[in-house]
């Protein structure tokens, strides 16, 4: 089971053995490529750690999950992104031990976390822990992980625009969930019953407009989502996301 925290772009899921709070698309480092690209715009590292220990303090759990792209450079991590990783991690793992499942921005990740206890990195295919499977959703998932009643997946930072009475847009991020569709896994022997998949943390990040003509990235989306409909972060139901 997996339950979205009201307000939040993070998660708590029911995994059996672990109770575990989840974080996707966090993107250390972000102002860095957004200052190369000509937009001024300080650092807010501090702030978006400071909102992760703000969850543990107000949930309990014996895990932490980052879903991928934890960092932002594909390559090795520049200074300040580099220690903004240390300093989030060092913090988390005071508290729980941290799992991260690589997606495409980390490569480098394992070079940021040396010398830092509890603190465990899975392949880009993700991790299953008891009911739920993880994986980031840049590549294709390990059998163990779809085969999760529950697979837990990020990658597409999906948001919804929205227009207002007047006539005004604004796009909100949100969740999206489903069944689990096995014509979009088709070359695995068992699949799960659900599907989620995460909003990004970092809300400097952009994403895919799910209620538009926005092409999804994941290899497995949007086959493998069936009767998917979006949510709010403050858990309001938008319905079929398509037509949100």
């Amino acid at each position: 089971m997996l339950e979205p925290i009201p307000g939040e772009p993070a998660a708590i899921a029911e995994c059996g053995p672990e109770r575990v709070l989840v974080v996707a698309d966090y993107h250390a480092g972000l102002e860095v490529g957004l200052r190369r690209d000509g937009v001024e715009i300080d650092s807010r590292a501090a702030r978006r750690r400071e909102s992760v220990l703000a969850l543990f303090d107000r949930h309990a759990v014996e895990r932490a999950i980052f879903l991928g792209d934890l960092g932002d450079s594909i390559g090795e991590p520049g200074r300040e992104e580099r220690t903004e990783l240390r300093e989030l991690l060092k913090a988390v793992t005071a508290d729980v031990p941290v799992t991260v499942t690589k997606g495409n921005h980390d490569g480098a990740i394992e070079t940021v976390i040396g010398g830092i206890d509890g603190v465990d990195v899975t392949d880009g295919d993700g991790i299953r822990i008891g009911s739920v499977g993880f994986c980031h959703g840049h590549t294709w998932p390990a059998e163990s992980v779809v085969a999760a009643p529950l697979v837990c997946t990020a990658h597409e930072h999906p948001l919804v625009r929205l227009a207002d009475s007047v006539g005004g847009r604004r796009t909100e991020r949100v969740w999206l969930r489903g069944r689990l569709d096995p014509d979009g896994f088709s070359g695995y022997p068992e699949v799960g019953e659900e599907l989620v998949v995460c909003p990004a943390f970092n809300d400097l990040s952009g994403g895919t407009a799910v209620n538009e003509d926005d092409g999804f990235l994941s290899p497995f989306l949007p086959d493998g989502l069936a009767d998917g409909e979006a949510y709010l972060l403050d858990g309001t139901r938008l319905g079929p996301y398509r037509r949100a």
